[in-house]
């Protein structure tokens, strides 16, 4: 009788992960056409996986027996410090033991050098730097250019889990960097690296591993042409953290931001500055994304946003022509351009302005992407700077919601960006005039003006 291993055939969905028995055209689960493919999974019959992360760091076998949520003790594991203001208030306040975290970004923006970096500037842990797509040889010439040195830091370059949990046994590292999970593969799943399968089983194991030994595992991902992460969507789920770094590759500034967090907020937001010798942390952004002009240019506005617990003041660029070719274009870079519509319809049916007939070009400086509405107001009266032609005074900002109806709605955390302001030297800030309540206006010296409608604004700037 044969004893060979039973290899059963599969079809995985290349977009979701979804599994089917069978090819089917248009998948059930995304909707999606013609993403089904086949894989072989290789069964192990005789359950030989190394078994290297069946103790904790103590040596002693974790319970896996059931136990009263009241008895759960959270001191033991404190958070591991991290190096670096900006990674610290993404993270929530620093690495979580046994955490795994996922930090997708497009290629060449600086995924392995904003790793490699916390690996060497944790000088008081042992690091595995496991590397499936640069040699030895290129991560050290990468090291020297970042021009940090420590004795605590391992390369290894291998793509095959088990021999990555077999230098895992013989180093012990207190931190581990998979660079990336699409190059790596495990043995016991007979299909490709990169596949939906053998991410998903070496995400799998790796998460195991970070969980039995309160390691945490940090996994470079890339992401898809559409921008989002490549892989089953099941590895977002998987995982703990899920860091997204972005940024654009005629700017020399890069955003981390956290899509998911089960230790801490999604609405931080760390900046970044490329350079020779690696990434700069941007400390104050507020300095670099509002530029300094001799003289007021027409068509400029700026905002006082919020990103977090953050406050930010950005420069919102506006032009306003006649449309050329008889249909109106409407462009926006760092902003929603559907809520940019909804802005030009709100100013043309409510204040009168005939911007229907005009093209309309919007830009955030810096090469950020703000999702705040607060930017509303800077935007419009940008807006109606570069269509008036009108310059706006360099001493006043804006934080202001805009509604359908023309009014100038409230923003959440005022205080925090009105300190900002007032911090940077500006003169005047036009808020909506429900953030009043409960404002201390006597503890700032910046003068606070309200209004409730568009209209409002409009006479204040331009009179």
């Amino acid at each position: 009788m044969s004893t060979s291993t039973k290899v059963k055939k599969t079809f995985f969905c290349q977009n979701c992960g979804a599994q089917a028995s069978k090819w089917v055209g248009k998948c059930t689960s995304c909707n999606e056409w013609n993403t089904y493919v086949e894989e072989i999974i290789q069964k192990d019959t005789k359950n030989s996986r190394l078994q290297v992360f069946s103790s904790n760091k103590n040596g002693s076998a974790k319970s896996n027996t059931s136990i009263l949520l009241n008895e759960v003790g959270t001191a033991d594991y404190p958070r591991i410090a991290v190096p670096g203001k900006e990674l610290t208030r993404v993270l929530g306040g620093g690495i979580v033991p046994g955490s795994l975290v996922l930090f997708g970004g497009e290629p060449g923006i600086g995924k392995s050098t904003l790793m490699l970096q916390l690996t060497l500037r944790l000088k008081n842990l042992k690091v595995l730097y496991v590397s499936g797509e640069e040699s030895e040889q290129q991560i050290k010439m990468r090291a020297d250019r970042i021009g940090i040195t420590t004795n605590t830091c391992f390369i290894l370059q291998e793509t095959n889990t088990q021999n990555i949990f077999q230098q895992i046994t013989e180093i012990q590292p207190q931190l581990v960097v998979i660079d990336s999970i699409q190059t790596i593969h495990t043995s016991y799943i007979d299909s490709s690296p990169g596949s939906v399968s053998q991410v998903r089983e070496c995400a799998a194991e790796f998460l195991r591993f970070a969980k039995e030994t309160n390691t945490p595992v940090f996994m470079i991902g890339h992401i898809t042409k559409e921008g989002s992460l490549a892989g089953p969507k099941v590895l977002e789920h998987m995982v703990d953290t899920v860091l997204q770094f972005e940024g654009d590759r005629n700017h020399i500034y890069r955003l981390l931001r956290c899509t998911k967090n089960r230790f801490g907020s999604t609405n931080e937001m760390g900046i970044y500055e490329m350079n020779g010798d690696g990434l700069r942390e941007v400390l104050n952004p507020s300095e670099i994304l509002i530029t300094d002009r001799d003289t007021p240019t027409s068509g400029v506005a700026i905002a006082a946003t919020l990103e977090g617990n953050r406050p930010m003041l950005i420069e919102t660029q506006a032009l306003v022509s006649s449309a050329a070719y008889g249909t109106p274009q409407r462009s926006s870079t760092g902003f929603d351009l559907r809520r940019l519509s909804m802005l030009l319809a709100v100013l043309e049916k409510r204040c009168g302005f005939k911007l229907g007939i005009k093209d309309v070009f919007i830009n955030i400086a810096g090469g950020i992407r703000v999702e705040d509405p607060g930017i509303d107001l800077a935007l419009v009266c940008a807006v109606l700077s570069s269509s008036e032609d009108i310059p706006i005074p360099q001493s006043i900002c804006f934080s202001g919601e805009v509604g359908l109806t023309g009014e100038i709605r409230p923003v959440n955390k005022i205080e925090q960006r009105v300190s900002e302001a007032e911090k940077l030297g500006f003169k005047k800030i036009i808020i909506s005039s429900h953030n009043l309540k409960g404002l201390q206006k006597k503890s700032f010296t910046i003068e606070i003006v309200a209004a409730s409608k568009i209209e409002e604004v409009f006479g204040l700037i331009f009179g």
